[in-house]
């Protein structure tokens, strides 16, 4: 006869170490826990972004962001499969971050795209900015450029 606790983990049900009926109140396994005695280990969980993008921006961050004045720069590098990328302002300073969300219009930034944004603040502390309506203006020359649904435009040089 075999013990019923070397049954296979497909066929056993689940208990408790105290052989108690189990309520499933837990919001989430809790690893290295006796309490389920088969099972895989849980996934560990993404961590939310500390960057606010347009989805989870607050309200008066996004009213301050769009009131405020609009800057020239030249996209100086975007990866879209990362989703995010960099600014380097005409005026001069450090690069601006920009995220995948905070993009307008149809196509992908390449490097040398012109560009215009609003700044918004970064928190928790908000001594950095990122860009927030970010707009291409004028398409770099020579390059080929991607639209948001993958079509590929090749453009000519301005000469």
């Amino acid at each position: 006869m075999t013990d019923p606790s070397l049954t296979s983990p497909s066929e056993a049900p689940l208990r408790s170490p105290l052989s108690a009926p189990l309520s499933l109140s837990f919001p989430f396994l809790r690893e290295g826990s006796r309490v389920w005695e088969r099972g895989a280990p849980p996934q560990p969980r993404s961590l939310p972004s500390p960057l606010p993008t347009k989805r989870n921006r607050t309200y008066s961050a996004t009213v301050r962001a769009t009131s405020g004045p609009a800057f020239k720069g030249v996209c100086k590098s975007f990866c879209r499969s990362q989703g995010h990328g960099f600014i380097r302002p005409t005026n001069g300073g450090d690069d601006i971050f920009v995220h995948i969300s905070d993009i307008e219009g149809e196509y992908v930034p390449v490097e040398g795209d012109e560009v215009t944004y609003k700044v918004s603040r970064i928190p928790p502390k908000n001594l950095k900015i990122q860009a927030v309506e970010v707009k291409i203006v004028h398409l770099n020359p020579g390059t080929k450029h991607e639209t948001w649904s993958g079509q590929i435009i090749s453009q000519l040089d301005e000469s």
